[in-house]
This record gives C-alpha cells, structure tokens and sequence, in this order.
C-alpha cells in the first residue's frame, strides 16, 4: 500500500507526543506511533479519526539501541520511507537540588531526553540518505527549559540545552541530504506531566505559585505547520507557550 507521508512518533501514548501523534493522523499522515507502554499506544491508535491515514502501533523503548534500530527496520519494511520523525520521548527526571540528585537518575534522565533523541535521530537519518526521492524532516521536542531553567531541574536542564546542539547538527549535517531539522520549546502544555502547575511550582525566589497552562493541541497544531513545509523550508526554532507563565524574565 503507497503512503504519500510517514511519521514516527516518540512518546506517543501520552501528553504531547499522543496529541501530536493524532493531528498528523488527521492530517492524513500515516502515523508510527512509538513508546513504552503497548496499552497507551493501543489508546492513541483506538482516538484516530476515520478517513485520516493509518496508524501502526510499534511499542520501543528509546534508551535501548537495539529496540530503536528494530523500530526503524520495522518502518522501512512497511512502508519503505519515513518522511518525519518527531522526536519527543522524555521525562522531567529528578526535581531536586543538583548536589542530590543520584547519578542513576541523572543518567535516567539523559537517557531519556538526550540519548534516545539522538539514537532516534541516527536511524531516522540513515534511512532518509537511503530512501528515494531522498530526505525528510526531524523535528525535536526542546522545552522552555533549552532557554531558561527552572529550579532544581538540572539534569532535565541540561538535556534540553544539549537538544538545542543536536538540534543544529543535524540541521548543519543534513544540508547536503535534503534532510531538515528543527525544534519546538514547549511551554505549560496542559498534560499530566504538568498537572502540578496549576497547584503550584517552585519559582526562583523559593515560592511557589500557580502557573497558566494551554491546551495541547495548540503545539500539536504547532507541528503539523512545521511538518507540513516543504523541504526547501523550515522552522529551526519555535516557542510555543501560555501567554502568561512566568518565563520572560524567569529567575
């Protein structure tokens, strides 16, 4: 069966990756939706609306180079292309002061956010040098945090501003291969991963205070528009946030 546009979603059980996963769905991408948790990916694909493309659930862990290299094989035998990744997989990791956070948990975290982004992004490449017409587009999940941390968010941190260099070398290395990349910095999404916010978060001066949140589906909606372009054309940086949550001028 010919797809016209493929995507691989990281993370797409839940939050972010899941809303983004089911606008390109809508959009009429056919849509690799990858995680973890088989159940939660089964949930996005059971969400899919009729006459959008097709989904295929492709549960894999992204810390695990074995299971990444697996899932892009699985991707190039079905359908023979992919033509986006969307690397968003992650976790907050440790909310604590930088002299207790345990480097298990530091290396969970980096793990999570920064090597299963460039694990995802090394298969994804290969393929888009490989595949005929060649090309195709990686966009990857940053935060707010890529810009400005929050307090006792150092491992989270420092991964963010490490997806801002991956970000730019694959953009740089990609030139030559038809391959683009960019990077949305979300900001207060209202998901479960910042349901905390609306109770209260720790601010710079030790407060803490409740933040805005907006809905999801505007950074969904956010990557559709940067997955939609042409390759001649792309959104290297974008901010998408609440309006009023503290973040000009944080700290």
């Amino acid at each position: 069966m010919a797809h016209s546009r493929i995507a691989l979603v990281t993370g797409a059980g839940t939050g972010i990756g899941k809303s983004c996963a089911l606008a390109l769905q809508a959009n009429g991408w056919a849509v690799v939706l990858a995680g973890r948790r088989r159940e939660m990916l089964e949930g996005t694909a059971a969400a899919a609306v009729p006459g959008g493309g097709e989904m295929l659930v492709a549960p894999a862990d992204v810390t695990d180079e074995g299971a990444v290299v697996a899932l892009f094989g699985e991707v190039e035998r079905r359908f023979g292309r992919l033509d986006l990744l969307f690397n968003n997989a992650g976790l907050f990791g440790p909310s604590k002061p930088l002299d207790e956070i345990g480097y298990e948990e530091w290396r969970a975290t980096v793990d999570a956010n920064l090597n299963g982004a460039f694990l995802s992004a090394r298969e994804a490449i290969r393929l888009m040098k490989l595949q005929r017409p060649i090309g195709g587009r990686i966009i990857n999940n940053g935060s707010i945090s890529a810009h400005v941390p929050r307090p006792n968010s150092a491992a989270y941190a420092a991964t963010k501003h490490a997806i801002t260099g991956l970000t730019k070398s694959i953009s740089l290395e990609g030139r030559a291969f038809d391959i683009a990349c960019g990077q949305i910095d979300v900001g207060n999404a209202a998901t479960d991963m910042t349901a905390g916010f609306g109770a209260g978060a720790l601010q710079p001066d030790g407060t803490r205070k409740q933040e805005p949140r907006m809905d999801v589906t505007h950074v969904a909606a956010a990557v559709v528009q940067m997955a939609n372009l042409p390759l001649s054309a792309n959104v290297q940086f974008m901010t998408i946030m609440a309006t009023a949550m503290p973040f000009v001028g944080r700290g």
